[in-house]
């Protein structure tokens, strides 16, 4: 008999016990891990419902402010000028009596997007002056200029957004090439003021088409992907045919706009009610008092609160008091919803 080292007889029978458990079917392999438990989904975003239109008093065919602003200075020069302190304190105003800026494009859309309550205001600046934009050597709107001043005051108050419509030529604040791009990177409308601010109502129609078609080629050359969609006549002054400040060609160039500003001198009409796009009025704001001036309509239209487009909230409907369906504009029946 040959006799094996006690270290061997024991590999063996280990051996031998394990074949003898797999031919059994016991498993040999290590359990695989069990995958974590998924983390418990998060709950569900509510939205609260709106409040009922009369609640609110919404009136969606009231007249809405269009503001027109020109320089701002420490010293104003014209009656169409303001100092940066009296456009603060306008500002104040607006929020403080609910209103909330939309641009010009979403007022000729009809696309009044502001909470239940609120009333739409429209911020418009012409002649595109470094009073209304300039930079920093750090490349930031400059204190004291319109953009800085609308920038501080929606950091501030973060219910009235930085929101406007700067009417430009084609030479814009200074010739400063950084100024259009970054209004259209920070949501600001660009619309046309001409290309050299011609007296448009002076012009033959050859002359009129170029320099609107000269101004949106300039624009959109400037700042790829805008889309001119407004304008504002330079002096108030409209073409001998009117609808040409509307559509026209020059040069290969097309243009349409959905609005046409004028200078004064009034509210306008809600964009459901029957407005005139080729004569958009606008209210100007300037120095100190003068008639027919931004605070004389402000303070109507809060005497008269049952007169100025007061929203619902909700973008998809327009709601009113069925004693003002007379003002609605055919075409946009299907969405009216009167109470």
């Amino acid at each position: 008999m040959v006799r094996f080292p006690g270290i061997f007889v024991r590999v063996v029978v280990s051996a031998l016990v394990c074949a003898a458990a797999t031919a059994c079917g016991a498993a040999t392999e290590a359990t695989p891990a069990q995958p974590a438990p998924a983390p418990p989904a998060p709950p569900p975003v509510t939205t609260p419902p709106l409040p009922d239109p009369a609640t609110v008093g919404a009136d969606e065919l009231g007249r809405v402010p269009i503001l027109m602003y020109h320089q701002l200075s420490a010293q104003p020069a014209g009656e169409y000028d303001q100092t940066p302190a009296e456009f603060r304190a306008e500002l104040n105003r607006l929020h403080h009596e609910g209103y909330r800026p939309i641009t010009a494009a979403q007022y000729a859309a009809g696309a009044v997007d502001i909470p239940a309550g609120t009333h739409p205001v429209v911020l418009t600046f012409d002649d595109s002056t470094t009073s209304q934009l300039r930079f920093t050597a750090a490349g930031t709107p400059a204190p004291d200029c319109a953009v800085a001043i609308l920038e501080e005051f929606a950091a501030a108050h973060p219910d009235f957004p930085a929101r406007a419509t700067f009417y430009v030529t084609d030479d814009p604040f200074g010739g400063d090439p950084r100024a259009l791009p970054w209004l259209a990177r920070h949501g600001y409308e660009i619309g046309s003021h001409t290309a050299t601010h011609q007296d448009l109502g002076a012009l033959d129609a050859g002359g009129v088409q170029r320099e609107l078609a000269q101004n949106v080629r300039s624009i959109t050359a400037a700042a790829p992907g805008t889309e001119v969609r407004t304008m504002a006549l330079p002096l108030g002054s409209s073409p001998s045919d009117p609808g040409l400040a509307v559509a026209g060609s020059w040069g290969g160039t097309a243009y349409r706009f959905g609005a046409v500003m004028l200078v004064g001198a009034n509210p306008a009409p809600a964009p459901f009610a029957g407005v005139d796009p080729t004569a958009v009025p606008r209210i100007r704001s300037g120095l100190g008092a003068v008639p027919f001036d931004s605070a004389y309509w402000l303070d109507e239209l809060a005497a008269n609160p049952e007169g100025r487009y007061t929203s619902d909230g909700n973008p998809d409907r327009i709601s009113f008091p069925r004693s003002s369906a007379d003002r609605l504009d055919p075409r946009w029946a299907g969405q009216a919803a009167p109470y």
